[in-house]
């Protein structure tokens, strides 16, 4: 389900090329002109790399792969723009999905299953520092991965000005605020926006956002684990949706 490119030269080629490549791992203090050549190939082509030790290399394959893997997605990405407007020509009030910097593939895999199950119109994610699509988001998401349109932007706050302009409401998930989310109007248009696990929403992001709303809280841990939030979140605005069409 996951495709691999190893070697330098390779993956060099393979971006010249058009293939989709979704993240690249850099063996850490690696230097060579032919790594100096994928790290300019990278850059001008705006592709997502991480540097980690060898062993994690030599975990993702058995081959030579001279301080380098790459992996190639197993869905296409489509571009805002696309994905905003094809929308709005179907619907009156589309749901969108942020996701601020989310580093886990598994949690990924396990929003993406969520969010196909509620009905989301599609995933906004930023190319650098974004989970990997790979075989363990496949996995997680049950396939829901293709199902639904994923979208890779170069700036969160980019897509959240463009939501906004395009007449769409944009909502980020944070303890930082007194407002629930339970008193919130869920059935207009929306982007919901949740943050990464360990730093949440970017407080640029925060500053920008039309809204901001927290879940309640009762126990000694204050915080949920980032995907079962975001499931806290989207079933609420299925919950008054649903509502509404019933009334």
């Amino acid at each position: 389900m996951e495709h691999q490119i190893f070697g330098i030269r390779a993956i060099i080629e393979a971006i010249l090329a058009g293939k989709n490549i979704d993240k690249v791992f850099i063996q850490k203090e690696i230097k060579s002109d032919l790594m100096q050549e994928l790290f300019k190939t990278m850059k001008s082509h705006n592709i997502n790399f991480s540097y980690v030790p060898i062993e994690k290399l030599n975990k993702l394959t058995k081959q030579n792969h001279q301080g380098a893997v790459a992996s190639i997605s197993p869905v296409e990405f489509v571009d805002i723009e696309t994905l905003v407007e094809s929308t709005l020509e179907k619907k009156d009030n589309p749901l969108f999905l942020i996701l601020d910097q989310l580093s886990d593939a598994r949690n990924f895999g396990a929003i993406i299953r969520t969010a196909e199950c509620t009905g989301v119109d599609g995933i906004i994610v930023q190319k650098q520092g974004a989970a990997p699509v790979n075989g363990d988001t496949v996995k997680t998401s049950a396939g829901a991965i293709y199902n639904i349109p994923i979208c890779k932007v170069d700036h969160i706050k980019d897509a959240v000005f463009y939501l906004q302009g395009s007449g769409i409401t944009t909502i980020a998930a944070t303890e930082k605020t007194d407002n629930h989310l339970y008193d919130l109007d869920l059935k207009v248009p929306i982007a919901i926006i949740m943050g990464s696990e360990d730093k949440g929403v970017n407080p640029s992001v925060l500053k920008i956002a039309d809204k901001k709303a927290k879940l309640p809280m009762y126990g000694v841990i204050s915080s949920l684990n980032v995907s079962v939030a975001c499931g806290a979140f989207l079933y609420e605005a299925i919950r008054q949706r649903f509502s509404t069409i019933n009334d």
